[in-house]
């Protein structure tokens, strides 16, 4: 399902660190920060399950792997993820503010 793809905490921000262009792993990790080898991996493997990262590997020595966002993933993106930062932006305070009232109603 599509609203999966916003689903995973880790998604979008690896999704993000793509929009400059391909990166390799190191790269990736390093620019997101805070990220675990182990959530990265799984982040990677489930954007190019679903056809919005894609995986290159250079035949060098050492071994090169590079991952950019492909036009699908570009697209959703320049999207649904822009209109959800846009969103957030302007509603983001409001329901904080609605959360946390909730929360105090209920204790």
């Amino acid at each position: 399902m599509a609203t999966d793809l916003f689903s995973h905490v880790w998604d979008p921000v690896v999704l993000s660190a793509l929009v400059s262009g391909p990166r390799r792993r190191r790269s990736l990790r390093t620019s997101i920060g805070g990220i675990s080898d182990k959530a990265l991996t799984e982040a990677l493997h489930r954007l190019i399950a679903n056809g919005l990262i894609a995986r290159r590997p250079f035949a060098e020595a050492p071994p090169r792997v590079d991952y950019a966002l492909t036009p699908l993933g570009r697209a959703f993106v320049d999207g649904p993820m822009r209109a959800l930062a846009a969103w957030v932006t302007r509603f983001g305070d409001e329901l904080v503010e609605t959360q946390e009232r909730m929360r105090r109603v209920r204790t």
